[in-house]
C-alpha cells in the first residue's frame, strides 16, 4: 500500500499515463477525484491539501466469498431500511461497486444493472440498458466508496431521470458525516473520516 504523498502523486500520476481519468484513478485508489486533481496538479505549495482518507479493501476483493460476505451485509441493511419485498432494483456504481451490487441483488433475489461512468471524470455517466432496469422500480444504488458524493449524485439523477425511484444508497465506506444524500438515505458499513 502506498504510505507517503510522493507515492501517492507517482502512482496517480503512473495511473493517469497508463490512460485513467480521473474518476477512474480515484476509484483505483479509493481517494476523493479532489484529492487525485490535487495529486495530479503537482506540488502545489500554495494550495492547500484536500482533506481525504485513504481506504484500503483489497483483502476484501481478492476473494470472491469476503465480496459474498460483504453483499449479505449491505442486503440485511436494504432489508432493514427498506423491507426484502419492496426492492426490485440493485444499482452498482463502475467499476467497484458492480461485484457488492451483484452480490446483493443476489442475496435480495431482485434485479441487477450496472452505472458506467464515463471518461469526463466528473461522476458522470449512464445506466446500462443490458441488465435490469430501473424505470417504475425502487432501487437501492451501491458503491465501494463514497467521498465527494459526486458520482453518488448523478447516479441519482440518472436513475431519476430513468423514471426509477431511489430508495436506499448503501456504500463500503462513508467518508463523510452525511446520513442523505439528495433526499435518499445513505447507509455506509463503516464511516471513516478525519478528525
Amino acid at each position: 500500500m502506498v504510505s507517503s504523498i510522493e507515492e501517492l502523486r507517482i502512482t496517480a500520476g503512473n495511473l493517469r499515463k497508463e490512460g485513467l481519468n480521473s474518476q477512474q484513478i480515484a476509484d483505483e485508489l479509493s481517494l476523493s477525484q479532489d484529492t487525485i486533481s490535487w495529486l495530479l496538479a503537482g506540488n502545489q505549495q500554495n494550495e492547500e491539501r484536500p482533506t481525504d482518507v485513504r481506504i484500503g479493501w483489497r483483502t476484501i476483493g481478492v476473494k470472491p466469498n469476503r465480496i459474498a460476505a460483504i453483499g449479505t451485509i449491505m442486503a440485511d441493511v436494504a432489508d432493514e431500511e427498506l423491507g426484502f419485498d419492496e426492492i426490485d432494483t440493485v444499482v452498482g456504481i463502475s467499476i467497484n461497486g458492480i461485484s457488492f451490487a451483484h452480490e446483493v441483488a443476489s442475496n435480495l433475489d431482485c434485479e441487477f444493472t450496472v452505472y458506467r461512468t464515463t471518461d469526463d471524470g466528473d461522476g458522470s455517466g449512464s445506466l446500462s440498458s443490458k441488465y435490469g432496469q430501473v424505470s417504475g422500480k425502487k432501487v437501492v444504488i451501491i458503491d465501494d466508496v463514497l467521498s465527494t458524493g459526486k458520482t453518488m449524485t448523478k447516479t441519482i439523477s440518472s436513475i431519476r431521470n430513468a423514471g426509477g425511484e431511489v430508495g436506499l444508497v448503501i456504500v463500503l465506506v462513508n467518508k463523510t458525516m452525511r446520513n442523505e444524500i439528495e433526499g435518499v438515505p445513505l447507509r455506509g458499513v463503516i464511516r471513516a473520516f478525519s478528525v
